[in-house]
């Protein structure tokens, strides 16, 4: 047991079992993405190593935050992030058909990966101003809907159906958790439901492509649904235990697109099987099961909203992937948190570690919150 006499107290009072549970996952990823590469930890082991110790460094410095603190930067994030947003429609770099980021010279920085941990700060600080008496008006709901479909709106027509999708599945969880009526979330259901075709009809036409693939891969093996068709063959084909480290036919010889990211669980379910995929899953449930406690100890009402939304967004990238790869749901994009190569994902996955480690370490220490 690590005690406050083994290393110095403040130290001590970080969730170390958090942390060590977190790096185990990211090093099976990086095991993962080695054999991905063919046995080498270039071009995407090495880098994605790097990028999540420098991130850990940044959550870990993080949980010194105070609540109050992260309370006060809630709006000022939201509005800077939105301003961001506005700044990739005027001025953002075109990639792969693409306008997402923000050309900084050194760096390419995508602004609605911000959006996903700060519309769930912004709403938990407006629905903590809100009385509880008030919670069923009209003014605690349009205000939200405001603050939540601006930036959607967006990011999707950047377009990125898939970040547009987790902002919303974030902000939504906010809302229904905070007591809003469940009439506001059937309606907008029913609504899509009755205007499917027009929804339809609005998107581009790659987008229209997945939802066909997805009702029915066959309809295009070789074309839209290869990646599918390929990524069950290699979930399949791993059976129970796995083919073994680095004899992933389906990866090695490129049959499955994207293997080192949206599609990383299909290369690593076939090298390890189903045991190695139902130990990963577990471990992610673990980490979002952690963040859930923080929100049922927390003292207030901002904490509590604001500790579910971060462990939802965590549920949502684990969710939307596994399904995604097994044919369960449209291909979106959406990589799978600390696995996946990228650094988009291990960014914003981290960044809402670091601030629910913030809230658990004042609920332990017993710090004035305010």
């Amino acid at each position: 047991m690590i005690t406050s006499a083994i290393i110095p107290r403040p130290l001590a009072r970080l969730p170390w079992r958090l942390i060590f549970l977190v790096t185990g996952i990211a090093g099976f990823g990086l095991i993962v993405l080695y054999s991905a590469a063919g046995g080498s930890m270039r071009p995407w082991a090495l880098k994605q190593g790097i990028v999540f110790f420098g991130f850990l460094s940044i959550a870990v410095a993080m949980s010194w935050m105070r609540e109050s603190t992260i309370k006060a930067l809630a709006f000022p994030i939201y509005g800077v992030t939105l301003v961001m947003l506005i700044g990739v429609e005027m001025l953002g770099f075109v990639g792969k058909g693409a306008q997402r980021w923000l050309d900084l010279g050194p760096i390419r920085l995508q602004p609605s990966e911000f959006m996903k941990p700060a519309i769930v700060l912004t709403l938990a600080r407006f629905y903590e101003l809100v009385p509880a008496s008030e919670i069923r008006n009209w003014r605690a709901i349009w205000p939200a809907l405001a603050l939540l479909g601006v930036p959607a709106f967006l990011i999707l027509v950047q377009p990125d159906l898939g970040t547009c999708i987790m902002v919303m599945l974030c902000g939504v969880t906010v809302m229904f958790l905070a007591g809003l009526p469940w009439w506001l979330f059937a309606a907008p259901v029913g609504a899509v439901a009755v205007a499917a075709p027009i929804v339809y009809s609005m998107m581009h036409g790659y987008q229209r492509k997945r939802i066909d693939v997805f009702l029915n891969p066959e309809s295009d093996p070789l074309g839209a649904g290869y990646h599918i068709a390929q990524s069950k063959i290699a979930i399949g084909s791993g059976g129970i235990w796995g083919k073994g480290f680095l004899h992933g036919s389906q990866s090695h010889l490129d049959y499955l697109p994207e293997g080192h990211t949206d599609f990383v669980f299909a290369t690593m379910a076939e090298e390890w099987g189903l045991v190695g995929g139902v130990l990963l899953i577990c471990a992610f449930a673990a980490v979002i099961r952690w963040g859930m406690r923080v929100s049922q100890s927390a003292k207030t009402r901002f904490a509590q909203l604001a500790a579910a939304g971060l462990s939802a967004t965590v549920f949502f990238y684990v969710s939307i992937n596994l399904m995604m790869v097994m044919g369960l749901a449209p291909v979106v994009g959406v990589p799978l948190p600390l696995v996946s190569f990228g650094g988009s994902a291990v960014m914003t996955v981290m960044l809402c570690l670091g601030l629910l480690m913030a809230l658990e370490r004042q609920q332990r220490t017993g710090s004035k919150l305010s």
